[in-house]
């Protein structure tokens, strides 16, 4: 499996591009899997359940992102990570939900590392983490796409984001419910530190 870190920001668009061309060379040749991690430019993606009355203020370029789930912003201060894996060479039968828990895991473990406890919550996407004034924040998104059994989109982990910039949308369609970041818990961590953790 390939491993790549990109320090400059991405554009989305490349990303895309570079997604759907791993995708069916892992599918069609047996091209060899990959994480991408990176950062993008402030943007924000529509996923295909996105509701137009969740783009509050498009302050930002948005995308089309042809992945599950609705609005989220992608920007500097947010490490992004793109797997491209192919769910029929796991063990047992291809499972997305057990494949979204990994997700899942491999975020709580990652903010683990830094004494951050993150966690699921029931009909919410994301990690989570409880502040100390009893309130929920989001600080980790999920979006994935799965095509020929093999997986697009990823993560995004918020290390330390314009958290203002998130105010444009709502994120993943929910409101009651805020969004943290490693900074704002009070980690002085850098993105290098965070990346090998991941």
């Amino acid at each position: 499996m390939e491993w790549k870190i990109s320090q400059k920001p991405v554009p989305y668009e490349d990303a895309l591009s570079f997604m759907d061309e791993r995708v069916a060379a892992i599918h069609k040749h047996g091209g060899e899997e990959c994480v991408w991690v990176l950062e993008h430019p402030s943007l924000y993606t529509a996923g295909t359940s996105a509701k137009d009355t969740d783009l509050l203020n498009a302050d930002f370029p948005v995308y089309e992102a042809g992945r599950g789930g609705q609005y989220t912003y992608h920007g500097p201060g947010q490490r992004v990570a793109y797997a491209m894996l192919d769910l029929k060479s796991r063990e047992g039968a291809p499972d997305i939900k057990k494949y979204v828990w990994n997700l899942e895991e491999w975020i709580i473990r990652t903010l683990a590392h830094f004494d951050v406890k993150g966690e699921r919550r029931c009909g919410r996407v994301g990690i989570w983490v409880v502040m100390s004034d009893g309130a929920e924040k989001k600080i980790a998104a999920i979006g994935v796409r799965v095509r020929h059994w093999i997986t697009l989109h990823g993560i995004a982990i918020n290390l330390d984001p314009d958290l203002s910039h998130f105010g444009g949308i709502v994120p993943c369609g929910i409101s009651e419910h805020g969004v943290t970041s490693l900074k704002d818990l009070g980690v002085d961590a850098s993105m290098e530190e965070l990346d090998v953790v991941l």
